[in-house]
């Protein structure tokens, strides 16, 4: 089998995939990366499951119109909801955050007992429970959802001491269960990692999966029928939003880097 070099596809119901992007750039350093953020529908994590579900198969078929030869969903409202369906449907590999992140706290947790927050449809759909039960079922966890979060870091605001006061309110089921470990189970929670961290102490572990998720798209990479020849020409990065690209490029810059130059706008109508 031929290496696959095409670009891998990522998309994200806003900023926060590019967490995933950076981990990506990082540890799988000769691949092409599609960036799609989807701000212009922003938030997922209040929406419906069809509503989520039918932005991704969108979306999905826009990146795939840029010839992408892996898919990571970077969102884990999306992932929650549509992560079966595109491995069904689609024929090229698709890579979700929910398991990842799981593995990472379970080699993390040291008495078992493991937190999640995310957004309240990645919680209510019960992914993260059920993966849990699959990869380990002795594991203790403990979900919480924490509305608002998104919104926070979506403004750039991620130490006021609003935030602080709201991650004291919906960090306590998790602090009560005493956990050693918590998943941020949202890739917007890194940028919230110092005040999340505040709030829980410095015995508990922050585990986000965004490394982990690019370590398991290196390890589809790196299969040896699959292996990249060396490249001498640069790394090629396209992003795409739906919302304000000016926006997007400023802020992408807390997530990314100055990676972040040029972002192409998107329409839906």
């Amino acid at each position: 089998m031929v290496y696959d070099d095409r670009p891998i596809g990522v998309f994200d119901s806003g900023l926060g995939g590019l967490t995933v992007v950076r981990a990506l750039l990082d540890l799988v350093p000769g691949a092409d990366v599609v960036y799609f953020g989807d701000t212009g529908r922003f938030p997922y994590g209040n929406k419906p499951a069809y509503e989520v579900m039918k932005y991704s198969l969108e979306i999905v078929d826009l990146l795939l119109e840029h010839d992408v030869g892996m898919i990571v969903i970077a969102c884990n409202s999306a992932a929650a909801v549509a992560l079966d369906h595109l491995r069904d449907r689609l024929d090229v590999p698709v890579v979700g955050v929910i398991e990842p992140g799981l593995r990472a706290a379970r080699r993390a947790t040291r008495a078992g007992r493991v937190g999640v927050i995310g957004t309240v449809g990645t919680i209510s759909s019960g992914a993260y429970q059920r993966t849990a039960a699959q990869l380990e079922p002795c594991l203790e966890l403990t979900c919480a959802a924490c509305p608002g979060f998104v919104e926070f870091v979506e403004q750039g605001d991620v130490e006021s001491d609003q935030v602080h006061v709201l991650a004291e309110r919906l960090l306590a089921p998790v602090r009560q269960a005493c956990v050693d470990t918590l998943v941020l189970g949202c890739t917007h929670y890194p940028l919230l990692a110092r005040t999340i961290a505040d709030v829980m102490g410095p015995d508990v572990v922050l585990v986000s999966s965004a490394d982990e998720t690019a370590f398991e798209v290196r390890a589809e990479l790196d299969e040896p029928v699959r292996r990249r020849p060396d490249r001498s020409e640069p790394r090629r990065v396209k992003f795409m939003t739906s919302g304000d690209p000016t926006m997007f490029r400023e802020l992408g810059a807390r997530f990314l880097g100055p990676e972040v130059e040029q972002v192409e706008a998107w329409s839906w109508s």
